[in-house]
C-alpha cells in the first residue's frame, strides 16, 4: 500500500517505520532537525518492537494517488498540517492523536475523506531527531468510519507486533483513553516519569482524583467506558467507589504495564521539545464536558493551568508544589 504518515513525531514516526517494515510504501511529514535527519538517514525505530532503520521521503506535500492517509499530529496543529494533504481529499484517513477533536478538523479539511480512529495504547518517544523508540509495546483499537477501517485494518496488521482490535463505540473506547491520559499532566508540571509521578504518594492521590472527574463526566454524558488495556468497567467502578485507595489500583496498573523504562509520556516530551502541548484536548476536554453537565472538574482543571504555566516559564513545579497549589485550589472531592 501507498501511505503518508502527516507527523512522525513518536507515535507518527513508530508506525511509519512499522509500516515501511512490512513492505508498504510511506512518505512521512516532518519539521525542522527531525525531518532532516529522516530524509538524510531514514528514521531509526529501536525499543520494544526491534530494530529498523526506515529510508522514506519527506515531503511538504501529499499527491495521489494515495491508500492511506495517517494523521498523527498533536490535535492543536491538525488544521495547519492538512494543508499538506489538500490534493488527496477522498484518500480514507486514520486518525492517531491524543485527546478530542483532531478526526472533525479531518473531516472538515477533506469532505470526501472517510475517517478512522486509532487509540494507540503503546508508548514511544523522539529521542533525538531521527529516531523514535517503543517504551510500551502495547495495542492499538481501531473504530470509526466501515470505509477507512477497511483499508486501515490489514495494514496495521500487517505491520504492528502487537494486537489490533476493532470497536463498535469509538467515542467510549475514546473517553476510556483519555481517562488513561490523566497520566500526561503531572509528568508535564513535574519533569518527573509516569512511574515517579505514580510512585509518589501525593502525585498518585492527584492523579486518581483527576482520573474520577473523568470518569463521572463520562458517566454524565451516559457514555459506555469500554476496555481497552488496563483500563474497563472494572476500573471505572473502582475510580466511582467511595474507596480512595482502592482507585488508587488504577495508576499503578498502567504503570506497571509500562516496565522498568522511564515513560516521559507525550506532554512532558512537548514540554522538552520546546513545543505547544495538547493538554487542552486532554484534560481540557474534561473541563469543557463536565461544564456543559454541570459538574465541576477542579483537578483537571488546575493541570490544564499547571501544564499552560509550565509551557510559558519552562520551570517544573517540585511535587511539594503540586500540592500546595491543589490545596490553594477549589478542588474538593
Amino acid at each position: 500500500m501507498r501511505i503518508a504518515v502527516l507527523g512522525a513525531g513518536a507515535v507518527g514516526g513508530t508506525l511509519a517505520a512499522l509500516l515501511h517494515r512490512a513492505g508498504h510504501d510511506v512518505v512521512v511529514t516532518a519539521r525542522g532537525e527531525h525531518g532532516a535527519a529522516i530524509s538524510r538517514d531514514g528514521l531509526l525505530l529501536t525499543g520494544g518492537w526491534g530494530d529498523h532503520r526506515a529510508r522514506m521521503r519527506v515531503v511538504e506535500a501529499l499527491v495521489a494517488p494515495l491508500d492511506l492517509l495517517v494523521v498523527t499530529t498533536k490535535v492543536h496543529d491538525t488544521a495547519a498540517a492538512l494543508e499538506a494533504a489538500a490534493r488527496v481529499d477522498g484518500t480514507p484517513a486514520l486518525v492517531v492523536q491524543n485527546g478530542l477533536g483532531g478526526e472533525t478538523a479531518v473531516r472538515d479539511a477533506l469532505p470526501h475523506s472517510p475517517v478512522a480512529i486509532g487509540l494507540a495504547l503503546f508508548a514511544a518517544s523522539l529521542l533525538e531527531p531521527g529516531r523514535v523508540d517503543v517504551t510500551g509495546p502495547n495495542p492499538l483499537v481501531l473504530g470509526g468510519d466501515p470505509a477507512a477501517v477497511a483499508v486501515a485494518l490489514p495494514a496495521l496488521r500487517s505491520a504492528l507486533p502487537a494486537e489490533v482490535t476493532v470497536t463498535d463505540d469509538i467515542v467510549g473506547a475514546q473517553w476510556t483513553k483519555l481517562l488513561v491520559n490523566q497520566v500526561n499532566a503531572l509528568p508535564a508540571v513535574t519533569g518527573l516519569s509516569v512511574q515517579e509521578v505514580v510512585a509518589h504518594e501525593g502525585l498518585r492521590a492527584v492523579l486518581t482524583r483527576g482520573m474520577r472527574e473523568t470518569a463521572t463526566v463520562a458517566q454524565a454524558k451516559r457514555l459506555h467506558l469500554a476496555r481497552i488495556g488496563a483500563v474497563g468497567p472494572d476500573e471505572v467502578a473502582l475510580l466511582l467507589s467511595k474507596d480512595h485507595a482502592a482507585g488508587e489500583a488504577v495508576p499503578r496498573a498502567l504503570a506497571d504495564g509500562m516496565g522498568n523504562v522511564p515513560n516521559p509520556a507525550s506532554t512532558l516530551q512537548s514540554i522538552r521539545r520546546g513545543r505547544a502541548t495538547e493538554i487542552d484536548a486532554l484534560n481540557g476536554v474534561v473541563v469543557a464536558a463536565g461544564a456543559d453537565a454541570g459538574l465541576e472538574t477542579p483537578v483537571n482543571a488546575l493541570m490544564v493551568e499547571l501544564v499552560h504555566e509550565v509551557e510559558r516559564t519552562g520551570q517544573f513545579l517540585d511535587p511539594a508544589a503540586v500540592l500546595a497549589r491543589l490545596a490553594a485550589s477549589p478542588a474538593q472531592d
